[in-house]
């Protein structure tokens, strides 16, 4: 019986279910985001510059990149239940460590900590999803499921720039820590097991070879790449903006948060449009339109600020439609990723999740250092992440195309 029959023949997850993903998906993406507004003011505390403040964002993102390559064969392995709820217990302790952190090096500790068990609820809700719906709908549940997840950043850098203003940075590691812990919770009552093939994924030896097999797919570079960049130019303006904003335009960090809400909104929007449209004009042309608009937005952002225009709304409205063209393009990516292999979706969804992760690490500490007096060194990378979208496409494209020419 193959994967994909199995997960035919799956009950229809129930809302509250669908609900209970979304909120497990939300932890990491509340970790990155909540605690942005309080970056300037961290380095000020702790007495380090905003290069290193900044490791505990690039960092976060690199660990939640190796852990997503670990959690997701184990997933394969052992169920994804005791896997989400190992990561959340994780969270929550890595939580605890930042908040009591009293140096800078006890406080990356505790976001590498943080962002080891946060990965486990991107990464298995991708693989729940997989083990729940045929290929046909894997694209639209993921959109649906995205975009109740893109609350979480939404609302995260508000509330945290809120929190530092009443109460300081430690603030909204609370907020994490109690987070985490209400969803561990839940998902202990409430979490069902649906990894029903994993003695297929039963030896190391059968998982290294998916991963060569992996590898070795140009339709699954194709779909990686083209996600891992286009979030690529997302996760670098998540890196720059506070700095922009807070230090070269005197906003406030409670300013900050208010505008950043623009960008999840954008993201909603586009997988919403995912959600509607994506089985029904196919995933191909959801990443090409996405790829597009998020190319021709940070075009924009350019064009502004090179006319002077040195405001907020230079920043946030290219970034709403950003955020648009990431909505159209990662569920259809991330959908196609997990179904090159589906009888080890968890692996696919950990490789495809790492690197987009990793993508996010490698250029956030290149805006962080090169950023200085102006906007210039955020807007030339998070083009020529742009660039590289556009041309991960052609493999997708290629391989479509091969595929054509070989007939029925």
């Amino acid at each position: 019986m193959t994967h994909t029959s199995a997960a035919a023949r799956q009950p229809a997850a129930k809302p509250s279910f669908i609900a209970l993903l979304i909120a497990a998906s939300a932890v990491s993406p509340l970790g990155i985001n909540m605690y942005l507004p309080s970056m300037p003011g961290m380095a000020r505390a702790f007495g380090v510059d905003f290069a290193t403040i900044q490791l505990t964002l690039s960092l976060y993102l690199a660990a939640m990149a190796i852990g997503q390559l670990i959690i997701g064969p184990l997933s394969d392995r052992f169920g994804r239940r005791p896997m989400l709820l190992a990561g959340l217990l994780v969270f929550v302790f890595g939580s605890f460590v930042c908040l009591t952190a009293q140096n800078v090096g006890m406080l990356i500790i505790g976001r590498i900590v943080q962002a080891i068990g946060g990965c486990a609820g991107i990464t298995l809700s991708r693989a729940i999803v997989r083990d729940l719906y045929g290929r046909n709908q894997v694209a639209s549940m993921i959109g649906y499921v995205t975009m109740g997840m893109a609350v979480a950043p939404m609302i995260a850098p508000t509330i945290g720039g809120v929190l530092e203003t009443l109460y300081g940075w430690r603030a909204s590691f609370v907020f994490l820590m109690v987070f985490g812990s209400l969803i561990l919770v839940v998902a202990y009552w409430q979490l069902r097991e649906t990894n029903h093939n994993r003695d297929a994924a039963g030896s190391v030896r059968h998982l290294m070879h998916s991963y060569l097999t992996l590898f070795g797919s140009r339709l699954f570079w194709g779909y990686t790449l083209s996600a891992s960049f286009v979030s690529a130019v997302f996760f670098a303006f998540v890196a720059g903006a506070p700095y922009v904003m807070i230090e070269l335009m005197g906003r406030s960090p409670a300013e900050y948060g208010f505008y950043f809400a623009i960008v999840p909104s954008g993201y909603i929007l586009g997988n919403f449009a995912s959600g509607r449209f994506a089985g029904r004009i196919g995933p191909n042309r959801m990443i090409l339109a996405g790829t597009l608009v998020t190319l021709a937005s940070v075009a924009s952002m350019a064009v502004t600020f090179a006319l002077g225009f040195l405001h907020p709304v230079a920043l946030f409205a290219p970034m709403f439609f950003i955020g648009l063209g990431n909505g159209l393009v990662l569920p259809s990516g991330i959908a196609g990723a997990v179904s090159v292999k589906p009888e080890v979706a968890g692996a696919a969804a950990g490789l495809s999740g790492s690197l987009q992760i990793g993508f996010g690490a490698l250029v956030a500490p290149v805006v962080g250092a090169t950023l200085g007096a102006t906007v210039w060194p955020l807007i030339t990378i998070m083009v020529v992440c742009a660039l590289f979208a556009l041309a991960s496409f052609g493999l997708v494209a290629e391989r479509r195309r091969a595929s054509s020419a070989a007939g029925p």
